[in-house]
């Protein structure tokens, strides 16, 4: 944890640095909802808190390069868990997760206040763990998840002051976070694909 800590903090001295050089920069701050493929769950009921900060550099003037540095929360949620009514997901856990992110984005300007944007983001955990509804369970035996999460992003930013704009993307995880939800049957062990975050995030980018 410290250690993360410290690559944060790294991160951020960093970009500031950068936005030193010409670049230009801010603060992220916003909520995150998400799902997880292949945890027996879905809908994007998981919500979380998304913060951080970026650089940015003019490349012409229709594109621009961005890197960021965030910390979010992904995961699953089951709000059904302990509904007796909906016995297909109940006492089903979900997933909590967060994460030290670093999206590379590329923006294309399609109007003076309107920025389409796409990219890869690299992610290293800080902590996941699956709930019920007695709290965190233990998994002592096998950690069910991988150390990093690498994804594809799409998104667009509007700008609605002087250094204010609203900033709406989806991603998508490429790579498998973890092995499918443990109450899969064994026999189908060839078959699993692994577990995926997807989340989509709303966030408000305060410019400098």
């Amino acid at each position: 944890m410290k250690k993360k800590l410290a690559l944060f903090i790294f991160c951020g001295f960093l970009i500031s640095n950068l936005q030193a050089q010409n670049f230009a920069g801010g603060i992220i701050l916003g909520l995150s909802t998400s799902q997880v493929s292949g945890d027996d769950l879905g809908g994007f009921n998981k919500a979380g808190l998304l913060a951080g900060f970026f650089a940015n550099k003019s490349l012409s003037p229709l594109l621009s390069f961005q890197m960021e540095m965030t910390y979010i929360q992904k995961g699953s949620n089951n709000p059904n868990m302990n509904n007796s009514e909906h016995l297909q997901d109940y006492e089903k856990p979900d997933i909590s997760s967060s994460y030290i992110e670093i999206p590379l984005l590329l923006k294309y300007h399609q109007s003076a206040v309107l920025k389409i944007e796409g990219g890869i983001q690299f992610a290293n955990l800080i902590k996941a763990y699956y709930n019920d509804t007695y709290g965190e369970i233990s998994t002592t035996t096998i950690d069910p998840f991988i150390d990093y999460d690498i994804g594809l992003l799409i998104g667009m930013d509007y700008k609605f002051s002087a250094n204010l704009s609203l900033n709406t993307r989806i991603s998508n995880s490429i790579l498998p976070i973890g092995e499918e939800d443990y109450n899969h049957a064994t026999t189908y062990n060839s078959t699993r694909k692994g577990k995926y975050n997807s989340v989509l995030n709303f966030a408000i980018h305060y410019n400098f």
